[in-house]
């Protein structure tokens, strides 16, 4: 029990690292002002962020879902993975770690709207959002894209858990974005300063979530798989 809930809280925590990185949290403000500048009121500005934050929290839980539930679906693959999910756990922490502390990089173009997705969101008017929460979260970042594969996967698999760690992944995901919808909604000058306040605070989380990694790897790795611990 108490390992599910340390699950919980780590897949939390993931996805409001997710939400906070550089390219996520940049994508989440420009998504939600380009459709919040064609409505006419803080409510529905607001209305626009949570339709967003639901869009990306519903393809990250349906991405997580299938791909937890295929695997273990598949008795082979699930006791495979029972046995020797924790020797593959520390030498992927420790790169998932060394990819946050940028010690590895990926180039990544920008995932900007193309002009047939942005005039189906003006066709769409508010309800637009949800569409484009749901196309931004699948348009990964090398941040995203390596704590959503690289930790919350895993992690969803070692804990049996195909919906209630990627649905709490999903609501991390979304705070960040809720606040900024609120910030959007009543002063825009307040997303600046927020902005550049989260962009600090991300560092220093992704710097301390990337240490712990690496030395939770090493200490796995010395464990199980070279079992000299």
């Amino acid at each position: 029990m108490t390992e599910f809930v340390v699950g919980i809280g780590t897949a939390l925590w993931l996805g409001i690292l997710t939400s906070i990185s550089p390219c996520p949290l940049a994508t989440n403000i420009a998504a939600i002002s380009y459709i919040g500048r064609k409505v006419g009121s803080g409510r529905q500005v607001f209305l626009t962020g949570l339709l967003y934050t639901i869009g990306r929290t519903l393809a990250y839980l349906a991405l997580a879902v299938v791909l937890v539930a295929s695997v273990l679906s598949v008795p082979q693959i699930s006791l495979y993975l029972q046995k020797y999910m924790h020797l593959v756990l520390g030498p992927l922490l420790i790169v998932v770690g060394m990819f946050l502390l940028g010690l590895i990089q990926l180039n990544a173009g920008g995932s900007g709207m193309g002009e047939g997705l942005q005039k189906r969101v003006d066709a769409m008017g508010v309800w637009g959002s949800l569409l484009l929460g749901i196309v931004f979260a699948l348009t990964f970042c090398p941040t995203s894209a390596a704590l959503f594969f690289g930790s919350l996967v895993p992690l969803s698999l070692k804990a049996n858990s195909s919906v209630t760690l990627p649905a709490v992944y999903g609501v991390g995901t979304a705070l960040p974005v809720i606040v900024f919808a609120v910030l959007l909604a009543t002063s825009a000058q307040s997303v600046g300063k927020a902005y550049n306040i989260l962009a600090k605070i991300e560092w220093w989380a992704r710097t301390m979530t990337g240490w712990i990694f690496v030395v939770v790897g090493i200490f796995f790795s010395l464990k199980y798989v070279f079992q000299v611990l």
